[in-house]
């Protein structure tokens, strides 16, 4: 049997939508939001009906009949309480979603508009791996602040779905490896994945300096700078996320722009290029620190991983320290797809969120 399912991704200025036939894309769009498409809508809730519509106008121009499908399933949003995998969107979550988030993202209104598709069908709506999902045991939430409790927070839908694939391809199961996985992108993330579950995280703002993100560096030196009277708090937040990191070194967080620069003799960028290989390095040794176990391998996922040159660097620290694996790049419409798929096929549990459950694991 196989199983036709729409995928909805929405995003600040566009929504993505797809529909798969298991795993094999049948059709996909972009369709891009300006700002004065959007202006008539004063919060991001108030968008939903217009996005459903246009996804709808779409799929009509396809000719694409809806009854073909079996599931509709949405970005995850930034939902509180909640661990990796797959969710049917009921009453609960759907409540979640319009009045209960963390913060407004656009992310919130995938599951959102799953349900409006499916409802009528009488099809699941789902979501997966949903950016705030955080299965940190206790032990690694505790910091030197008293005031402060770590959180996980990761690229989980890429990472979860390039160690599938990696597990796919030796032939053996998800669930039954340890990984450390890299996410490598505007922003770097790094996970750490023990049987089924990120047991720890490196978020894009506490690892490596990315191409437009500061990352971690001596609390000090942050502290002086905020208290110096040259820097509003805006300004701070926009050093740490925006333009921090290559952009702040290079005037560029462009790659391609770097490695033209190393090939032309530019000896700062090159500098900075090599840093940056470090950085990731290092990240990756935090994590190997999570595990009671040997890992099995080390994967470098994300676009940044397309670039030879760096993931070569990468590779030259830790290639005596254990396997490391590039599965360049970044679909979060397959990776999406494929989970619905296993939920679908009982390959995994469909989970059912609860508002009053402190984490939602079941």
């Amino acid at each position: 049997m196989s199983y036709k399912i729409l995928v909805l991704n929405p995003g600040s200025t566009s929504t993505k939508a797809a529909v798969y036939e298991d795993g094999r894309s049948l059709m996909v769009r972009s369709m891009v939001h300006t700002n004065i498409d959007l202006a008539p809508y004063a919060t991001l809730n108030d968008q939903l009906d217009y996005r459903v519509s246009l996804v709808r106008s779409w799929l009509a121009l396809e000719g694409f009949e809806l009854s073909q499908l079996s599931a509709v399933v949405g970005r995850g949003g930034i939902i509180p309480n909640i661990v990796a995998g797959g969710y049917e969107v009921n009453e609960d979550l759907a409540d979640c979603l319009l009045h209960h988030t963390v913060f407004d993202h656009a992310s919130n209104l995938g599951g959102l508009m799953a349900r409006e598709f499916a409802l009528p069908l009488g099809i699941p709506a789902y979501i997966y791996d949903a950016v705030t999902s955080d299965e940190l045991p206790p032990e690694a939430r505790v910091t030197g602040f008293k005031e402060v409790t770590r959180a996980s927070f990761c690229h989980v839908l890429n990472a979860r779905a390039t160690a599938h694939k990696y597990a796919q391809a030796m032939g053996r199961q998800y669930e039954d490896l340890n990984l450390v996985v890299a996410h490598l992108g505007g922003g770097i993330s790094i996970s750490a994945h023990s049987h089924g579950r990120i047991i720890d995280s490196v978020s894009d703002d506490a690892g490596p300096f990315s191409p437009d993100r500061a990352g971690s560096l001596n609390m000090q030196y942050v502290v002086d700078l905020c208290y110096s009277g040259k820097y509003t708090k805006s300004q701070m937040l926009t050093k740490l996320r925006g333009e921090g990191g290559m952009s702040a070194l290079l005037g560029t967080h462009d790659c391609r722009e770097v490695e033209r620069r190393i090939a032309a003799g530019d000896e700062w960028a090159a500098l900075v290029y090599q840093a940056q290989a470090l950085q990731i390095a290092k990240g990756v040794g935090i994590m190997l620190g999570c595990f009671r176990e040997l890992i099995d391998a080390v994967i470098l996922t994300g676009g940044l991983a397309n670039s030879e040159k760096l993931t070569g660097m990468v590779i030259s620290y830790l290639h005596n320290l254990c396997r490391v694996v590039v599965i360049p790049g970044e679909n979060e419409m397959e990776a999406l797809a494929l989970g619905a798929l296993r939920l679908l096929t009982g390959q995994e549990r469909v989970r059912a969120y609860h508002p009053a459950c402190p984490v939602n694991k079941d």
